[in-house]
């Protein structure tokens, strides 16, 4: 043998185990409450179950073999015990589990679904209709008791087919108006309203609306309010200034370039989500231009990256926790109560106004609006840049480790 490579001797010694699962760490099953208590397995499991063929001394013996073993029930049996019709199990399809906003919505599930004793059968779709509908015949397959959903337009007629056979669904975030199902969602007409009066507040009138996937009701809705607000102060809606994609960053880079080579650029963003704004901050980053001097962004999420920014972002924030806590809350409703009427629960969004739009044009800040003129300097330097990517990267993880959630 080699210098310095050594066996380390050691000897190997096995106890059989007690009947002490504390004591010993060993997994104690069924069968050995069976042979403590002197009955068989089935005795055992119809005591757990609360059976009422077993007589008095029998049950008293099966549980003190219980409290000294220190046998635990699994989950299957203890949902046997309380319901054998149940399997204490949702699930939930998220359509991009990078996004933040969907993070918080998960949160906001995973909570109530936990505090009820549920487990939470979670899948990332990945803005991918095949892995959406995947993940929603895999839940059915598990006999979960419930789905929540924020299902996209590919997915509707699985979703409408599920509902139909009788189990328990939620929407939230997107509307499926062909279905009569529970609903939460955002207003985002009024969100996405609000952001561009801000904007013609301070002077703008060139406005630009980068959307996500325009078959979303959630594009949609953004869109109205952007029009809306528009109509409201008799600002023509500029179709050269409207662009939609596909809700990733990628796209919100690319449509915001395409927006500020125009021979008449906007003046003014709204971007419809949080990935689609980073991608957009970059774009402008690249592109050498201010922000507010050149040209105003508000981001439709906020974000922790927002604060990182500077300019730090002005942005519509969205309630994604308490929109995760009201999906699960009527999810679990419904399962006790099938028959109960139809709910649509829509919670209202806030603008945070920051400092990525500046003053008003042409004259002081509007009072109330706690803007201030700033300083000409580029939006980000590397450092900020970093600190934003690292905070959606911690995002990110947070929203992966939630793939396995037990309650």
């Amino acid at each position: 043998m080699p210098a310095g490579n050594f066996v380390q001797p050691f000897a190997i010694s096995w106890t059989r185990p007690s009947y002490s699962a504390e004591i010993q760490g060993v997994m104690v099953g069924l069968k050995d409450v069976g042979r403590m208590a002197g009955v068989s397995v089935s005795t055992v499991s119809r005591v757990l179950t609360g059976s009422s063929l077993v007589n008095d001394a029998t049950r008293e013996r099966v549980q003190r073999a219980i409290d000294a073993l220190g046998y635990q029930p699994s989950r299957v049996a203890r949902r046997l015990r309380k319901d054998p019709a149940r399997a204490n199990l949702i699930g939930l399809v998220v359509p991009d589990i990078e996004n933040p906003f969907f993070a918080d919505v998960v949160r906001g599930v995973e909570d109530v679904a936990q505090r009820h004793d549920y487990m939470l059968f979670l899948g990332n779709a990945d803005e991918d209709a095949r892995r959406e509908t995947h993940y929603l015949e895999l839940m059915r397959a598990e006999s979960v008791d419930g789905v929540i959903v924020p299902a996209s337009a590919e997915a509707e007629p699985l979703v409408a087919r599920l509902a139909a056979a009788g189990l328990p669904i939620v929407c939230v975030d997107r509307r499926m108006p062909s279905l009569a199902v529970d609903t939460v969602v955002a207003d985002n007409v009024r969100g996405a309203a609000e952001a561009v009066e801000h904007l013609l507040d301070v002077g703008h009138r060139r406005i630009g609306f980068v959307g996500g996937r325009p078959d979303l009701s959630t594009s949609r809705e953004r869109y109205e309010g952007y029009q809306r607000a528009l109509a409201e102060r008799d600002v023509a809606v500029d179709p050269s200034l409207v662009r939609f994609g596909d809700s990733r960053q990628e796209s919100g880079r690319r449509l915001t370039r395409e927006l500020l080579a125009q021979r008449e650029p906007p003046t003014a963003i709204l971007v419809g989500n949080n990935l689609m704004t980073l991608g957009a901050l970059e774009a402008i980053h690249v592109l050498r231009r201010r922000i507010p001097d050149d040209i105003a962004v508000i981001g439709y999420d906020d974000m922790p990256w927002a604060l990182a920014l500077n300019p730090p972002l002005t942005a519509v924030r969205q309630p994604g926790y308490e929109m995760g806590r009201c999906a699960a809350e009527l999810l679990l409703k419904r399962i006790e109560a099938p028959a109960r009427p139809t709910t649509v629960r829509t919670l209202r969004p806030t603008l945070v106004v920051r400092e990525s739009c500046g003053a008003r044009r042409g004259g002081p800040p509007e009072e109330g609006r706690g803007e201030r003129p700033r300083r000409r300097m580029p939006l980000l330097d590397a450092a900020r840049a970093d600190a934003a990517r690292d905070l959606v990267g911690l995002a990110v993880t947070a929203a992966t480790a939630m793939t396995v959630v037990t309650a």
